[in-house]
């Protein structure tokens, strides 16, 4: 096992987490917000020093690693970036615990948007930002920026951090080097930010209320800055924080193709025309269905929009209590939750590529029954996909029901209801943020106890690293020096 490289990499990701913290500093710094103005600084400080020391013993590490080092890398350089990108909030009192702190820096990590805060507008606009920030960090993932800005030597070893980081079955490189790779997938990124927060800013938003609307809005991450979320922000921004909520729950290769002008490859692409196609029946039947409530179609099929495209995207921003909503909504909600956006997005849940594959592998399992010696190929795309692949699938399916069931029953203890407690959990392990009941969108997770709040900021890192990073980690094998 190559330490060193993991070590090296760890203080370039400290070093980058510092440079991070300038933009809030500054806003705390020109709003003489001093408490959360030292407590930045002072994790400024903490992690540049940490970064560099690690960059000094480390200096000599050969560049080479593989698929062990990868995962290793994208489990511990999340968790270090969060136990660290929580000491402002703490240090500032803030937030007092430091579990809460914790809590609420993986939840914008990890684009979830499960929040502790009883009145998020009490904080300083400077942890406010950093807050909002951190889901922009973690949308694209942070080891795809370092990537996109650190050579780390030739021979292709970068591929196992894209692959282990970025959410979806399977990662492609959109040209033959992956570091370009990595830089394309942040230009667009970048690039769709700049025009969400621009059609926001041409709304009459805030310079400071735009740029963390974007911000939650392209890491699919759902921070709001208001108590209420987006109900108080006119019908304008609100529609075009839905359309880019659907825009970012797309596949980046397709933005890719469509920049190549292939069109038609783009538009006929499966996974997203499953996407696509749950995503407005989704709304046709919520529309529907809460039609009374509000007595205007118009209204009606504003709000189911909405709620359905930052439902199905993970993001979590909401303009309505979908707690008041039939049971048939909430029950599609909680289904949207489950299958999110596709993969390759700034989205969470198990993706729309991984819903088309079990599907296509159980119509080919039905055929084989019926016809044993018939030979059953799944395509998508016209690709032919490898049963690697689909074993990959069924893993990830086993592995998320069972975290699924042991996260319940941990979460049962609270003696809270089984309404509340499952969702809660289907929330943070699909990175999405409210579910309903006592988590609902006018709600927060303060009141579940500290073991319960751990075990949510796990599933949470498990859900947004795809959990095969961290479940490679605990493992002592993968510490092993040899393979």
């Amino acid at each position: 096992m190559n330490r060193k490289m993991i070590g090296k990499l760890l203080g370039f990701l400290l070093i980058l987490e510092s440079i991070f913290l300038f933009p809030p500093a500054l806003i705390s710094a020109l709003d003489g917000e001093r408490a959360a103005l030292g407590a930045i600084f002072a994790t400024m400080a903490l992690s540049a020093v940490a970064g560099m020391l690690l960059e000094l013993v480390c200096r000599n590490a050969e560049k080479s690693f593989y698929a062990r080092e990868g995962f290793l890398i994208v489990a511990l350089g999340w968790i270090v970036l969060s136990v660290v990108g929580a000491l402002p909030f703490w240090l500032s009192g803030e937030i007092p615990r430091y579990v809460d702190a914790l809590f609420e820096v993986i939840s914008g990590f990890t684009t979830t948007g499960a929040s502790i805060l009883p009145n998020v507008e009490e904080m300083s606009r400077g942890l406010l930002f950093w807050r909002s920030f951190t889901h922009w960090l973690g949308g694209m993932g942070i080891l795809v920026f370092l990537l996109a800005v650190v050579p780390l030597g030739k021979g292709g070893y970068s591929v196992y951090l894209l692959r282990a980081e970025s959410p979806g079955p399977s990662v492609n490189k959109l040209v033959p080097k992956m570091r370009q790779t990595a830089a394309i997938l942040y230009l667009i990124y970048i690039a769709l930010t700049i025009l969400c927060a621009g059609f926001l800013l041409m709304g009459g938003m805030p310079l400071f209320d735009s740029l963390c609307t974007a911000f939650g809005t392209a890491g699919t991450g759902g921070f709001g800055i208001k108590v209420d979320s987006m109900a108080g922000y006119s019908p304008y921004l609100q529609t075009v924080c839905t359309v880019f909520m659907a825009l970012f729950g797309v596949n980046f290769s397709i933005y890719f193709l469509l920049l190549l002008g292939r069109v038609g490859q783009a538009l006929v692409n499966e996974e997203l025309g499953l996407y696509v196609g749950i995503m407005l029946s989704s709304i046709a039947i919520i529309t529907a269905d809460i039609f009374h409530l509000y007595g205007s179609i118009r209204a009606a099929l504003h709000d189911a929009a909405f709620t359905v495209s930052s439902i199905m995207t993970t993001t979590g921003f909401s303009t309505a209590d979908f707690n008041q909503w039939p049971q048939l909504s909430r029950s599609i909600l909680v289904i949207l939750m489950v299958v999110g956006a596709c993969a390759g997005s700034t989205g969470g849940g198990i993706k729309c590529a991984r819903l088309l594959l079990l599907g296509k592998s159980l119509k080919a399992r039905i055929h084989q029954m019926l016809h044993p010696r018939s030979v059953n190929l799944i395509r998508v795309d016209g690709a032919t996909i490898s049963d690697e692949t689909i074993q990959g699938v069924n893993t990830y399916m086993a592995a998320y029901c069972a975290i699924g069931v042991i996260s319940f029953l941990i979460l049962s203890a609270n003696d809270l209801s089984m309404e509340t407690n499952l969702t809660a959990v289907l929330a943070c392990l699909n990175n999405i943020g409210p579910g309903l009941d006592l988590v609902g969108p006018t709600s927060n997770y303060a009141h579940f106890s500290d073991v319960s709040k751990i075990v949510l900021i796990l599933d949470m890192l498990l859900g947004r690293l795809e959990i095969f990073p961290l479940l490679v980690m605990l493992s002592p094998r993968a510490w092993r020096r040899a393979a």
